[in-house]
């Protein structure tokens, strides 16, 4: 769903017409907060850097930018849209695979660099050199008499500590230091060779021994460079033991953890393809920005303790009225009603908003009910995964702009929804918007990005139902909408299709329905805004057979918005006439439903 989010106002085509909500001229200066819009999609964004204020005076409210959901099957999406997805899929395994989206665990003891891990063996060694220290010296001195020639070095081997040239400057020649002290040689054969710690004994004691042996043919060798030595050699044969140890208590690596999103497994099937569309269509594609909503939204969902929210009970708070389900679109989205003009009622108003901690629980509240709703969508390429919304303004002005209270509560809302649940909204329809709702949507109109704003749609009060008819079917919109739907056993249900018609100003308009003999026709009709007269008869197919009233022609008043059902037993073939006499200067919208039943 994010096809022109950079375009600007002017460039997009206009879609749903507010005629009776007035559009001044200039807009004030103030900004108060933004109207509770519960769920939008996106993040608020500044306009485009080339959109002018000209041009912000020129796009009216009452123009919206016509906006198509786009397609969730991965093999319909444009190249770069299914390059994106795939780079977000590896960042997300890559992140399961490393356990980024839990608590770290805690932390390990730090594994020692080998030079370390020697450290212990080396000062072993060192302890036992300490222990005879003369007869090393005196070792080195026996075994190299005054007259001999100078040894030559051999090229030590690649463990072996090189003597460093300054060593060789200032240790004066071990040959001067000569001493009348016996050898003490064999006393050095029978002294055991340190064994290293955390490795086989025999192999690097070997080693030791050998380093020994070719430094005590170098006279030149002091005593610390063959410390230097067999710690080196030692700290070279540990490691590979002490390493080994420890691959056998860590254990095989942990495999990629599971994380669940609004019940969807990452990366489990094809559902995850569409919750990760709606992260990137959120984030114009970005993948990076859509991955760090991700990880974002699944730590806050962790924070907010969502899976023990579903299990909670917060029935009994006298909301259903002020936000709820019903029925669906003409393309089968859900339709959630948002009317906050129930607020208006005192009792519920102090009940939900009376201390901070019915606030939190009225926010704890709206958060369960959008999480329930979400589990009821279709995740399937093929299914619907997005809502509409209705968002009922009437006698709003109060509410928001002196009710503190309820503006602070609705608006922690919209944060959170907008936050954490992108993308879930295919249409927000304002109804019953007030005559100085142009002028504060002008002054927050920057605040949505162009994509957001392409699903808004306004009308006032005297065409919301037609509005709400342009997208759902008469007989799906609540009845205090001028639809046909109402609460209780009713002889029509949502199956039934009804018929939309209009009624020209001052003019008479009449329906006709055929019935055959010994039937049961069952109606039920109604008049936006009613107004008008209203009568039913009966005239029979037969010539010279008298027409039967059925109702008598009478006013319905506006205040009555009321559904009229009716039915006439016929005796005979013929026709039932409904007649609507509408004297006003408006045309008004009809509409009407009708069934038989066989007579008893």
């Amino acid at each position: 769903m994010a096809e022109e989010t950079k375009k600007p106002a002017s460039e997009t085509t206009p879609e749903v017409v507010v005629s009776d909500v007035p559009v001044p001229e200039k807009e004030s200066n103030p900004q108060p907060e933004p109207v509770p819009v519960p769920e939008t999609p996106e993040k608020s964004a500044a306009p485009a850097p080339e959109e002018t204020e000209t041009d912000k005076e020129k796009a009216p409210v009452t123009e919206s930018a016509s906006f198509k959901e786009e397609s969730n099957k991965v093999e319909e999406l444009p190249n770069p849209e299914q390059k994106a997805l795939e780079e977000l899929k590896q960042l997300v395994q890559d992140a399961l695979n490393k356990h980024e989206f839990t608590a770290p665990p805690p932390a390990k003891e730090e594994k020692k660099p080998e030079a370390e891990t020697a450290e212990p063996v080396a000062a072993a060694v060192e302890e036992e050199k300490k222990e005879e220290p003369v007869a090393a010296e005196t070792t080195t001195v026996a075994e190299t008499p005054e007259t001999a020639e100078p040894v030559k070095e051999e090229t030590p081997a690649p463990a072996a500590v090189e003597t460093k040239e300054e060593d060789k400057k200032e240790t004066p020649p071990v040959v001067e230091e000569k001493k009348e002290t016996p050898p003490v040689v064999e006393e050095k054969k029978e002294t055991p060779p340190p064994a290293p710690v955390a490795a086989e004994p025999s192999e690097p004691a070997e080693k030791v021994t050998e380093k020994i042996a070719a430094v005590e043919d170098d006279g030149a060798k002091t005593v610390e460079e063959i410390k230097e030595t067999i710690v080196e050699v030692t700290a070279a044969a540990a490691p590979p033991a002490l390493v080994e140890e420890e691959a056998k208590e860590d254990g095989p690596p942990p495999p990629p953890e599971e994380v669940s999103i609004w019940g969807i497994p990452l990366l489990a099937d094809e559902r995850s393809d569409v919750i990760l569309l709606k992260f990137l269509r959120a984030r114009d594609f970005k993948v990076k920005e859509a991955f760090a909503m991700l990880k974002s939204i699944v730590a806050w969902r962790k924070e907010f303790n969502i899976d023990e929210l579903l299990e909670e009970d917060l029935s009994g708070l006298g909301l259903e009225k002020v936000v709820y389900n019903h029925g669906v679109d003409k393309e089968g989205h859900p339709v959630c009603y948002n009317a906050f003009g129930a607020f208006q009622d005192n009792e519920l108003y102090q009940n939900t908003f009376a201390d901070k901690e019915k606030m939190n629980k009225f926010l704890r509240w709206r958060i369960q009910f959008m999480e329930k709703s979400i589990r009821n969508l279709d995740f399937s390429p093929d299914g619907i995964c997005t809502f509409v919304q209705v968002i009922d303004l009437k006698n709003s002005p109060g509410l928001y702009l002196f009710k503190k209270e309820l503006r602070q509560a609705t608006n922690r809302a919209l944060q959170l929804l907008q936050d954490n649940y992108p993308e879930f909204v295919a249409k927000q329809v304002f109804i019953n918007v007030p005559w100085w709702y142009p002028v504060y949507y002008r002054m927050i109109n920057a605040l949505f990005t162009t994509r957001t704003k392409s699903k808004f749609v306004f009308a006032g009060a005297s065409r919301s139902a037609e509005t709400l008819f342009k997208y759902i079917v008469p007989e799906q919109v609540p009845v205090q909408y001028g639809g046909l739907s109402r609460e209780g056993e009713q002889e029509f249900t949502i199956a039934d299709p009804a018929t939309e018609d209009t009624v020209k100003p001052a003019a008479k308009h009449t329906i006709e329905f055929p019935v055959t003999e010994k039937t049961n026709l069952v109606w039920e009709a109604r008049v936006v805004g009613w107004d008008v007269s209203y009568g039913a008869e009966f005239v029979p197919s037969a010539e010279g057979g008298y027409t039967i009233i059925i109702e008598k022609s009478r006013k319905v008043a506006a205040a009555d918005e009321t559904v009229i059902t009716n039915n006439y037993k016929a005796a005979e073939a013929g026709k039932v006439v409904l007649t609507f006499d509408n004297q006003t200067s408006k045309r008004k919208k009809l509409v009407y439903r009708s069934k038989t039943k066989p007579s008893d």
